[in-house]
């Protein structure tokens, strides 16, 4: 039997990986735009209005993490929410004109930090390590 070399593991590499991209995150974000708030902010302004409990999935939130994130951007004014017209038992959260102008200012930011996280790979090696992540998933 081989023996087991942490730093050979799939485990090891990507937390130290994911802590590259979020010491390079935090070097280009302004600091009340967390990987979470920017998460969330993004999805909504792709696909527009969302129930909390779908942007909760679409960004890998739980319910306690995505509902503070909500919370905190609702404070900042970065987000609103109101009844769903078609389940009044569902809210949906929506990007205010402030958020909206927050997160296109930030999404160059956002760009450039995957250039960075990418960098030491050539432009085939960065498609193929995000299609061979994504199959992970």
């Amino acid at each position: 039997m081989k023996p087991y070399v942490l730093e050979n593991q799939i485990g090891h590499i990507l937390r130290k990986v994911s802590q590259r991209h979020s010491s390079i995150f935090s070097d280009h974000m302004p600091s009340d735009i967390t990987p979470t708030r920017f998460a969330a902010m993004a999805k909504l302004l792709e696909r527009g209005p969302l129930s909390q409990n779908e942007l909760g999935r679409l960004t890998a939130m739980d319910v306690a993490t995505i509902k503070g994130v909500v919370d905190r951007l609702r404070q900042r004014k970065l987000v609103t929410s109101k009844k769903d017209p078609q389940d009044a038992r569902r809210q949906l959260v929506s990007l205010t004109p402030k958020g909206e102008e927050t997160i296109h200012a930030v999404i160059p930011d956002a760009v450039e930090i995957t250039n960075e996280t990418l960098e030491p790979l050539t432009k085939d090696e960065s498609k193929q390590l995000l299609v061979l992540l994504s199959r992970l998933l």
